[in-house]
């Protein structure tokens, strides 16, 4: 299909042959992954949006995309609007919308691999109040009319040595198992594809930007493992590395498996699991404990040789962008994409890249207003004297995961660039430089990095900080610097020693005409 109109046309009579009178589309994966792979980009294929974050609702006779405050110019540009209505979140939640918006009576569909239980039970509850009901599906209806979606990555794992882990996958495995004991529990669900990766120290290329594998673990009281994993992404290396504590199974085999557990006590994220793997665990008879994934807090304190890696890393990749700075400052005629491609360029001179940590976001000018950016032949603007050039970029090195942007004058900057930037190092400084006392969130934090901002009366719509993994996702929980009470999770987690957390606040120019970040 040609155009995403024709693509909404025809989800809409394929719904029709359904028996269905609409269909939740999310951007994310069977995992519940932020990043996915190329063949979970439904959101994308069918509406054009290329963010990292939202999800669409189709009914018969209208559609809404809703995205967060990230992407407010973003989703305006790549969605058509007269196909499309633009919902904030959180101001607006998919279930709040349905409540309003789905047919007396209708049948709303779902993908239960694709949707967490309480979002399932919210949508429920919202949908009664109209007499419809939420509807599982068995096969997920835009894969029936995406004759040409890619299959998911058959690439094999690779080994990720103790050298960088710091600990062996032996001995996470028996943690894992000593808190099953501690929780009377006889077996955790590993879900998450940063959980698995860090647990059985493997790492993998299935999703872009992201080091892991597609793949489901269960892990028992005894510290034994069973992995499911497709065959041919396995070797003989991997075979050993894994050594008999763990047993491989295709990881179409994994529902089965779960049917298998009746009678046993079985710890389940209810965050970082899908709604299926619950109701296979219900239909099994097993009981389940809804407990935070035991992998969690252990990856996101970083050990003495994951914390080096890190340093090491940072060390290297400064190095990297210094360079690119005085490329910047040296060379004319460039424009976003240039830019990007160099900088990448002289990052790829290192051999412990593994990849970049995401898309580069390379932005002049009014560009730069969107917090994620992904420049495109397209949208592609050259520089030029009077406006700002933002780059935010990282690495994935076989010792650690970088995140760092900056922002560049192309010219003789005007008085408000020079204010607003000052104040965004004003509060990165405030944070970098703060003090603060054991078991504090990073919630407490957050109005460290905002206040020189809100002295001029504005403010930024995301985040300050987020985790980031080792050799793993970019993105990376429990932990954050974000508002109290804000929509996005972690604000309320207490910081503890060997965390790393980004630093990054920011201010965008209402009118989209500038961004400056630290």
């Amino acid at each position: 299909m040609s155009s995403h109109a024709d693509r909404l046309a025809a989800l809409r009579a394929q719904l029709a042959a359904d028996r269905l009178d609409g269909f939740v589309v999310p951007l994310t994966d069977e995992h519940m992954s932020e990043y996915v792979g190329s063949y979970a980009q439904r959101l994308a294929w069918l509406t054009g949006f290329e963010g990292s974050a939202g999800s669409a609702v189709v009914l018969p006779q209208e559609a809404a995309i809703f995205t967060d405050g990230r992407y407010t110019l973003q989703v305006r540009q790549q969605v058509d609007g007269s196909h499309w209505s633009y919902q904030s979140v959180p101001e607006t939640s998919i279930a709040g919308w349905l409540k309003d918006h789905a047919p007396q009576g209708g049948r709303i569909g779902y993908d239960p691999w694709l949707h967490r239980a309480d979002w399932v039970k919210a949508a429920t509850k919202a949908l009664a109040d109209r007499g419809a009901t939420l509807v599982p599906v068995e096969t997920n209806p835009i894969d029936r009319i995406w004759h040409d979606r890619e299959q998911p990555s058959k690439a094999a794992l690779v080994v990720h040595p103790e050298s960088f882990a710091g600990r062996s996958s032996a001995d996470k495995r028996q943690a894992i198992g000593d808190w099953l004991t501690a929780q009377n529990a006889d077996a955790a669900v590993l879900a998450a594809l940063d959980s698995i990766a860090w647990t059985f120290n493997v790492r993998g290329t299935d999703v872009a930007r992201t080091p892991v594998a597609l793949a489901y673990a269960l892990v028992h009281a005894d510290g034994t493992a069973d992995l499911f994993v497709a065959g041919e992404k396995v070797t003989a290396e991997l075979r050993q590395h894994l050594g008999n504590g763990v047993r491989l199974h295709e990881r179409a085999a994994f529902e089965t498996a779960l049917g298998e557990l009746g009678g046993k006590t079985v710890a389940v994220d209810p965050e970082r699991s899908v709604a299926a793997i619950f109701e296979a665990l219900d239909k099994a008879g097993a009981k389940v404990v809804e407990l935070r994934d035991p992998t969690v807090l252990p990856r996101a304190i970083k050990n003495e040789t994951e914390l080096a890696g890190q340093r090491a890393a940072q060390t290297r990749d400064g190095a990297y962008i210094s360079r690119f700075l005085k490329w910047v400052e040296e060379t004319g005629d460039l424009d976003e994409l240039k830019a990007a491609a160099k900088l990448e360029e002289i990052r790829r001179a290192d051999p412990a890249l593994k990849d970049l940590s995401f898309d580069s976001i390379s932005a002049f000018g009014a560009n730069a207003a969107s917090p994620h950016y992904h420049s495109t032949e397209k949208s592609n603007v050259p520089f030029a004297p009077g406006s700002l050039y933002l780059i935010d970029s990282g690495g994935q090195y076989q010792d650690g995961t970088t995140d760092i942007t900056r922002t560049v004058a192309i010219g003789e900057p005007t008085q408000e660039m020079r204010d607003r930037f000052t104040r965004v190092l004003q509060g990165h400084i405030a944070l970098a430089t703060a003090v603060f006392p054991r078991g504090t969130r990073g919630g407490q934090l957050d109005s460290f990095a905002r206040r020189p901002l809100w002295e001029a009366g504005v403010d930024y719509a995301h985040g300050t900080g987020h985790g980031v993994g080792s050799f793993l996702s970019v993105h990376e929980g429990p932990q954050r610097i974000a508002p109290m009470g804000s929509s996005q999770s972690g604000s309320d987690e207490p910081l503890a020693p060997g965390m790393i957390l980004s630093n990054e606040p920011g201010y965008y120019k209402a009118a989209g005409r500038s961004r400056c970040r630290c």
